[in-house]
């Protein structure tokens, strides 16, 4: 992990497309800005974690499920 230090109005670049300028440092937190291409996703690390795990519940889900309706149309038949 590189750790760097930026004032107000200071930026660090990633690569050749993204930009991480600091907006303002304040008692409760620090506000970035994030320049990058649209094909770029940026998630707030909960958000990101949040979604890994409903899509790691609805891929354990999902063969139940697809095993339940087979079973239900083979009964039906």
């Amino acid at each position: 992990m590189l750790v760097l230090t930026r004032k107000k109005d200071e930026a660090i670049r990633i690569g050749d497309d993204i930009v991480v300028k600091i907006i303002s440092c304040e008692k409760h937190g620090v506000r970035i800005g994030i320049e990058a291409p649209g094909n770029v996703t940026i998630l707030r690390e909960e958000l990101f974690l949040a979604v890994s795990e409903e899509n790691k519940k609805a891929s354990r889900e999902a063969p139940t499920q697809i095993l339940d309706t087979l079973k239900e149309k083979l009964v039906k038949s």
